[in-house]
This record gives structure tokens, C-alpha cells and sequence, in this order.
């Protein structure tokens, strides 16, 4: 039996800057709680204007993660928090019954033409969260485990894995970790989780001896360790946890176990009930209307 139950290829769209999107697919909806993948760039804007930015929109019933490869985006939420996002560094921010946040290009990064590219998630939360206050979370990369080995560099960034532990909060049993790998260089991914994923950013790469590219994610088989060995200089993302505790329905941001929670959402958004971010303007329309 293959080691790779599911292959994905990504959905290639333009929303402002290039994205490759992994999940949701109609035959794989989640790996563990992780519900959404983006991988989102590299992309140059322009030195003046607002092209890149993502203006003011709302979540329901997830926990979002943004973890940068090069470049910088600044968030700012409805609970007043400002943050700058740098490479290595995780903002996690739980949702719960409603937030509001904004997603900007730096001016300096505009300025001096820096590429911004990186992973953006969603994990869904766990139906004892679903509701929960909004919650905003950042851990720069000095904070985050890593570990290093023959050819090997990982940073663990949400959960347990490789013996080490992240303090970032995990409202499920899960993991994440960004790993790069030199040519020739093995990595063995432990069985820990009944739910795993590998998504190859860049190179090439063996999975158990089968060939994966870059921009595939592969959905591994349970119960097993599983070989990466990397044909050329790679860069991955380790990903899973526990199966859902439920179907999820996905519309537009929101996610939550009925279609009636997210009818709330939607006109919760549409007649402006949502607390908006401060000092934001610009919002994004509801696409239903």
C-alpha cells in the first residue's frame, strides 16, 4: 500500500498577489483540524498604494495562523491588537463567536521591494471552543523549539512532535513544523498523529522513495513512520492532529458545525454588528450581496 493515501495539487488563483491553495478539496476536507492552506506568494508590491493589503474582514469558529518565509505583513484585530509579522515568528489568532482583522503590506517592505511569501492556515476549533472569546497570540521565532540533525533544520511551531513542545496554544491535539532539508538529507515523520500531511514549498522530494514536487501536498498513511528524503534542497511543512470532532461547513471566513451558525455570521457581517478594528476605514464586502 503507498504511504501517500491522497496527493493534492494546489489551486492556482490571484487575489491581489499569487496563491496556491491546498485545502479545503472536495474529497479531502481537513488533515487533522487543519480545515484551510494557503501558500501565498513571493510577491513584490507596489512602493505606493495599498495593492496586497487585506482590508478589514471577519472569522467565526477557527484559530488562523500566519507563518512568513521572507518578507512582513502587519495585522491589527478588533480586540486593538497591532503586530508585525516577520519570518519565523507565529500570530495565532482564535477566532471563537467573531473577530475582525486587517492584513497590510509595511511600507518598508514595499519600499525596498522585499518578496513576501509564506503559509497561511486555519484550524478548526473544537466544538467546546467554537464559541469561545477571541483571542490574539503572537510567539516570535526565538520563542519556537527547534531541532537540528545531520542536514536537517525544523522549527516546531504549533503542538508536540520530534520530542519537542511549542508554546504556542494547540486548542487540539496537533503539530505543525517547518522543516528544511539539505540535498541527500533524511527526516523520519512519526507515527504520533492518526492524521498527517507533508506539503513540499520548494525542491524535490522522496516520500518513502515516491516522488512529490513542489507546491504538492501529500496526505500520508496512518500508523506508519514515514521516510522524506530530499532529492535536491527542500523546504517542508509537517502538519496533522486528531480527526475532527465533526463536519465542518466552510462559507467565505467562517467555519462551524451548522449551516445556521454561519447564516448568523454572514448577516451578523452584512448589518455591521461585527466590532470593527480601530483606526481601520476599509472593509471587505460581504461577496454574498
Amino acid at each position: 500500500m503507498s504511504t501517500i493515501q491522497h496527493l493534492i495539487l494546489p489551486q492556482i488563483s490571484d487575489i491581489g498577489f499569487p496563491v496556491q491553495r491546498l485545502l479545503p478539496t472536495a474529497k479531502i476536507p481537513a488533515v487533522g483540524p487543519f480545515v484551510f492552506f494557503d501558500h501565498m506568494g513571493p510577491a513584490r508590491f507596489a512602493s505606493e498604494g495599498t495593492e496586497g493589503d487585506v482590508r478589514p474582514h471577519p472569522h467565526i469558529g477557527l484559530a488562523t495562523v500566519t507563518y512568513l518565509y521572507s518578507g512582513a505583513m502587519m495585522h491589527r484585530d478588533s480586540l486593538g491588537h497591532v503586530q508585525r509579522i516577520e519570518p519565523g515568528a507565529i500570530n495565532l489568532m482564535a477566532a471563537g463567536r467573531g473577530i475582525v482583522h486587517s492584513e497590510r503590506v509595511p511600507a518598508d517592505i514595499r519600499a525596498d521591494q522585499v518578496a513576501v511569501q509564506g503559509i497561511q492556515i486555519w484550524l478548526a476549533l473544537p466544538a467546546e471552543r467554537e464559541e469561545m472569546e477571541p483571542v490574539f497570540q503572537h510567539y516570535p521565532a526565538e520563542a519556537l523549539p527547534t531541532l537540528t540533525a545531520e542536514g536537517v533544520s525544523l522549527r516546531l511551531l504549533i503542538g508536540s512532535a520530534f520530542g519537542l513542545e511549542s508554546p504556542v496554544i494547540a486548542y487540539s491535539p496537533t503539530f505543525q513544523a517547518d522543516a528544511e532539508l539539505a540535498a541527500g538529507a533524511i527526516l523520519e515523520l512519526p507515527p504520533d498523529y492518526p492524521e498527517r500531511g507533508v506539503y513540499l514549498a520548494d525542491g524535490e522530494l522522496a516520500v518513502e522513495g515516491e516522488p512529490l514536487a513542489a507546491g504538492q501536498l501529500a496526505v500520508l498513511a496512518p500508523d506508519r513512520t514515514v521516510r522524506l528524503q530530499a532529492r535536491t534542497p527542500v523546504r517542508l511543512m509537517l502538519l496533522g492532529g486528531a480527526p475532527l470532532d465533526g463536519k465542518r461547513f466552510i462559507y467565505w471566513n467562517f467555519v462551524a458545525r451548522s449551516r445556521e451558525r454561519i447564516e448568523r455570521a454572514k448577516a451578523d457581517w452584512a448589518e455591521g454588528r461585527f466590532v470593527p478594528v480601530p483606526g481601520e476605514t476599509e472593509f471587505i464586502p460581504a461577496p454574498w450581496r
